[in-house]
């Protein structure tokens, strides 16, 4: 669960829903000078519509100004130990005409304790330069967004550490069964990722790109412990799937794969491997997948072959061609009912058991969710132990 609580650092003027335009602001002034002399009274009227002639946006050097100070707290307060990365957005989520595009701030604290100051410091940065600021909370992670006249100028991410953490990952004898669980279709719904991210097991996440959440859900997952992968969009079969905004598709060059891997991967920071999103027309085809290969073996990434076909050829071709691949073997959520996906878990960890290591596919659905707390700890008092997907590939 989340909460949040806004907190109105702004005086009453910078939270009217209509403003003034320039051209009202400018006449409203001339008129005050006038009638100051003449109508005292009507010149108290004015003066109050004049509140309506508040800032209603941030130039670029005033936004940047802003974020220097917030980097600037965080390293004073975390006496210059914590890890500090800024990441403007490509454009705003509104896409309003001549609005910037919000900075996301990103802040790794090294002791939980540090929260209270941090916060303090964001308040006071806020009420200096008039911006709303509210707080949303989930598990060991805040989430400060700033704006002015409600539109968003800032989120600051704030990762705080958890107990849990630290033990994500036990050593392990070589020869216990592994299990990889990724977690497909992460960048569109925020709560889904909070409480996916909560979870205190090493969990795979599949980040599709150039989604309005895609870069601050890779980017806290990263901070928070797990593996992040970016979930390639590529082409379906007719009618079977509808289709991203970018995709690899049948007949692009290895220039034209490569051009859009970069953009992708830009937009989902610290991936490490590659699964494809849909695909079941892309993955079949041996010219495309010949393509995307050397564009995965050039920035050392590796492959998880999703199988959304029998007739894929993505897998082969990617050991054939030197990239570290491997096979997802079970789907846990084609049913997404409580029942079935622990059932599909209990497969994947026989698999495991087996084979020695095996990969399962599953998506943030609530009833995933809530299996996978209940189901790992059951899975490990088997002996089966639950580890990145990078540690199954071969």
């Amino acid at each position: 669960m989340t909460e949040s609580r806004g907190r109105s650092s702004a005086p009453p003027i910078f939270l009217r829903e209509n403003f003034l335009s320039r051209a009202e602001c400018f006449r409203a002034h001339y008129f005050l000078k006038f009638s100051a002399s003449f109508f005292p009274a009507l010149a108290v009227l004015v003066f109050l519509l004049l509140a309506g002639c508040g800032k209603n946006s941030l130039t670029k050097s005033e936004l940047r100004a802003i974020t220097s100070e917030v980097v600037a707290a965080a390293e004073k307060v975390t006496q210059r130990k914590s890890e500090i990365t800024i990441r403007p957005e490509r454009q705003p989520f509104q896409g309003a005409a001549g609005q910037l595009p919000a900075d996301n701030i990103f802040v790794t604290l090294t002791d939980p304790s540090q929260t209270s100051a941090l916060t303090r410091a964001l308040d006071q940065i806020a009420r200096r330069h008039k911006l709303d600021i509210v707080e949303t909370s989930s598990g060991g992670m805040l989430r400060f967004d700033y704006a002015l006249n409600r539109t968003r100028t800032h989120t600051i991410h704030v990762i705080t550490p958890l107990a849990a953490t630290t033990h994500r990952i036990a050593k392990q004898d070589s020869t216990n069964a592994k299990l990889a669980i990724i977690l497909d279709d992460l960048g569109y719904d925020r709560a889904a990722a909070d409480t996916l991210l909560a979870l205190p097991f090493p969990l795979t996440v599949a980040v599709i790109p150039h989604l309005p959440l895609s870069t601050e859900v890779a980017e806290e997952a990263f901070r928070r412990g797990d593996q992040v992968l970016l979930h390639l969009p590529m082409q379906s079969e007719l009618n079977s799937g509808k289709p991203e905004e970018i995709e690899l598709h049948v007949g692009m060059t290895t220039t034209q794969v490569s051009e859009a891997v970069e953009g992708m991967l830009d937009s989902v920071p610290h991936a490490v491997g590659v699964n494809n999103h849909q695909g079941s027309r892309a993955t079949a085809d041996v010219a495309l997948m010949q393509a995307l290969m050397p564009a995965l073996r050039q920035r050392g990434l590796f492959f998880i072959d999703s199988r959304t076909t029998a007739a894929t050829v993505a897998y082969d071709i990617a050991e054939r061609d030197g990239v570290r691949a491997a096979s997802r073997k079970v789907f846990l959520d084609d049913t997404s009912t409580r029942d079935a996906i622990l059932a599909q878990l209990d497969l994947a960890a026989r698999d495991a058991q087996r084979d020695g290591s095996a990969i399962a596919i599953g998506h943030p659905h609530p009833a995933t969710i809530a299996a996978l707390r209940e189901g790992i700890p059951r899975l490990e008092s088997r002996g089966v132990h639950l580890v990145f997907a990078s540690e199954v590939v071969r």
